[in-house]
């Protein structure tokens, strides 16, 4: 790939300097932080309704609950966050007109596919560390009870959950390039959603890597490894797939 490094510098610059990834960080840190919290909150006080939309969390207590709400809510969240930046970071090459203008660059189009691709990942590592982050200062201001290993474990397993989310919202960039658009890449979010959500009603979301990391959050003994590690086909999939794509790419 031609003049990846370049590529690479340069959409980390855009990437920085966006207001559109600096306001897709704000709301899903704040966003899970504030509803994970506050759930647990109206849980501590006795609130039915809650308790009662918390399902087998109601039965919980402390860092348990708190951090099964967080993982409850990262799932669908982060992955519609991910899903949504992820389709406008590559889709807006094609609404904006711009994408004409790369063939014209030194620069390969598989190594521009690649450093959005590899962009959209390190940015998803820093918000996952800062959600972590932010949901220990909240557990700590709710007095959830002293940090032990169990939940040390819970909260490397939120780390993963949220890192994993943004993989699994790579089919969003096959879309948004297929269709040329963000609205391919944003209704393909919402699919993987929802077909996660069916899956895990059915009792059948182990082996789906939709769903598999979600479940894996709230209850690790009920997910192998090795339905675990299926979660990492999905992104590996759709970023090669992806990559053949741009590769592929003509002036129409």
């Amino acid at each position: 790939m031609t003049g990846a490094k370049a590529a690479l510098a340069v959409e980390l610059v855009k990437a920085s300097s966006s207001r559109v990834i600096g306001s897709a960080t704000i709301l899903l840190v704040a966003g899970i932080g504030v509803l994970a919290g506050s759930l647990t909150a109206a849980a501590q006080s006795g609130n039915e309704q809650v308790l009662a939309q918390l399902g087998t969390l109601a039965g919980t207590s402390g860092w348990d609950r708190y951090l099964g709400v967080a993982a409850q809510v990262t799932a669908a969240g982060a992955t519609l966050g991910f899903g949504v930046t992820l389709s406008w970071m590559i889709g807006r090459e094609f609404a904006d007109g711009t994408v004409a203008g790369l063939f014209a660059l030194p620069v390969s189009r598989a190594a521009i596919a690649v450093a959005k691709l590899a962009i959209h990942l390190l940015w998803a590592a820093a918000v996952a560390t800062v959600l972590v982050a932010l949901l220990a200062t909240v557990g700590a201001l709710l007095r959830l009870g002293p940090v032990d290993s169990a939940t040390v474990a819970a909260l490397g397993r939120q780390l993963t959950l949220t890192i994993l989310s943004a993989g699994l919202a790579m089919p969003a960039a096959w879309a948004a390039t297929l269709g040329r658009g963000l609205l391919p890449g944003v209704a393909t979010t919402i699919g993987i959603i929802v077909v996660a959500q069916v899956t895990v009603v059915a009792g059948t979301g182990a082996w789906l890597p939709l769903a598999a990391p979600a479940l894996w959050a709230l209850e690790p003994e009920s997910v192998s490894l090795a339905q675990l590690a299926l979660a990492l086909v999905i992104p590996l999939a759709f970023a090669l797939a992806t990559l053949d794509a741009w590769r592929r790419l003509q002036l129409t």
